[in-house]
This record gives C-alpha cells, sequence and structure tokens, in this order.
C-alpha cells in the first residue's frame, strides 16, 4: 500500500518516538533496528518537536562525545497507548520491522 509522505512522515515519527519509549533511545540502536539510514534517524528525532513531542538526550554521566540515549519527557497531543496499539500496522506500512 502507498501512503503519502505527509502520512509516512508523521508515522515515521510515531514509530521512532514508541522506539524511543521502549529502549531503542539511541541514533545507533534505532539504525541497527530498524535499517533506517542515520541521517533519516537523525531528522525524525530533532522532528518530534513538531508534534509537540518532547524528546531529550540525556548524556551518560562521565561520559563524553554524544554518549546516552534519548528520553520522551511529553507525548503532548499524541495518545501514546493509541501508537502501542497500532505499531505493527505503523511499522507495516514503513517497512520497517
Amino acid at each position: 500500500m502507498n501512503i503519502s509522505k505527509t502520512k509516512s512522515s508523521f508515522y515515521r515519527r510515531l514509530y521512532v518516538a514508541h522506539l524511543i519509549e521502549t529502549g531503542t533511545s539511541s541514533v545507533p540502536a534505532i539504525i541497527e533496528f530498524s535499517g533506517m539510514p542515520r541521517r533519516t534517524a537523525q531528522d525524525t528525532i530533532k522532528n518530534l518537536a513538531e508534534l509537540d513531542i518532547v524528546c531529550e538526550f540525556e548524556q551518560t554521566q562521565g561520559e563524553r562525545n554524544h554518549s546516552g540515549q534519548y528520553v520522551i519527557r511529553d507525548w503532548g497531543a499524541i495518545n501514546k497507548t493509541w501508537v502501542k496499539q497500532h505499531i505493527a500496522e505503523i511499522r507495516g506500512l514503513l517497512n520497517y520491522p
């Protein structure tokens, strides 16, 4: 099934937010799990704010060079329960695992 660029962008953001929420919470982990290109993963995380999803990077204490993970602080108007219930459909539409 073909979906619009707008819908695929929206679903990709929901997918990445769900991954972060469930523990796949660094760019390398997202890339490894999903097969998503690095730039796509980075841009998607950066653009979560456009949906009012508050995503922050937590530096690992005592580490340098951006060692750490992302954390979803607030889902804004997005219902994370709906995302969890529909994640299989979202993954299928995006061709992600």
